[in-house]
């Protein structure tokens, strides 16, 4: 459990590929989990981030979030939201209050995504990125809705700071499709429900995945049934990191210098 409200599988850092996933430092797939009605929304209380962008994509439930820099935002079924913590911001994510009050199922995936050294302190900034704001391009058998990065000619709404593929796969089962990422790209792709193959690997089912070498452009995924999946592919940093808890950075000086900055208040809080 996160908190009291996020019952997540990590997909990483957890499995110790590292590296090898850069720009992405960290996937956790919530859900589907039921919660019973309550006067009380769980969730996460006030917590702080500094270095990198959360990315978070419900499929059902709803989830409400405000921030130490004014935002705040509800995201329901379909809906992204896009946080850049960069320098540092301090936030809450809880079930939004009617949801948590009527009770229902939550399913979500959150992806951290690394910032460049030269970006990490950066002032933050937030997405709210609405389900009728992405577009979604259909493809034999099922769609691709565009969150971030470009499929075709399609270009997705979010704004990133290094090339960034982040797609929401539909497939019926039965059907293939070839996806086009650039070379030199990390790339995988997670079934968040069903089962499917990638590039004809052994079948993978509900939180697994597939990680792609670097070399070729081209992604096939062949649906065994009704499937949800991911897909992620991002130019690599090439640079070091250290890392603590909610802080990603390049050195540990910095990872102690964020920890007094949130500690001194220069983060902010919530009121």
């Amino acid at each position: 459990m996160v908190g009291n409200g996020f019952h997540v599988r990590n997909m990483f850092p957890s499995n110790n590929l590292g590296q090898r996933l850069s720009p992405f430092i960290l996937l956790d797939l919530a859900g589907p989990t039921f919660y019973p009605g309550t006067d009380t929304p769980r969730g996460v209380g006030e917590h702080p981030h500094r270095g990198f962008e959360t990315v978070t994509l419900v499929y059902q439930g709803k989830v409400s979030h405000r921030d130490s820099g004014g935002n705040a935002g509800l995201i329901g079924p379909g809906d992204v939201q896009w946080m850049t913590a960069a320098s540092g911001v301090v936030h809450e994510e809880k079930h939004e209050r009617e949801f948590a009050k009527e009770g229902g199922t939550l399913q979500m995936a959150q992806l951290w995504v690394n910032l460049p050294k030269k970006d990490k302190m950066s002032p933050p900034s937030y997405q709210d990125i609405g389900a009728r704001q992405i577009p979604s391009v259909a493809v034999d058998g099922g769609e691709v809705r565009v969150i971030a990065g470009e499929y075709g000619d399609t270009r997705g709404p979010a704004k990133t700071f290094t090339p960034v593929n982040f797609w929401d796969v539909r497939l019926s089962g039965g059907h293939e499709i070839d996806l086009k990422v650039p070379a030199g790209q990390n790339t995988g792709v997670v079934v968040f429900e069903g089962r499917a193959s990638v590039n004809g690997s052994d079948e993978i089912q509900d939180a697994q995945m597939v990680w792609l070498d670097t070399n070729g452009e081209l992604v096939s995924i062949k649906a065994v049934e009704d499937s949800k999946l991911l897909l992620l592919s991002g130019t690599p940093l090439d640079e070091p990191i250290a890392s603590h808890g909610p802080f990603v950075m390049n050195t540990e000086a910095e990872i102690h210098q964020a920890i007094k900055d949130y500690q001194s208040g220069k983060m902010g809080h919530l009121d």
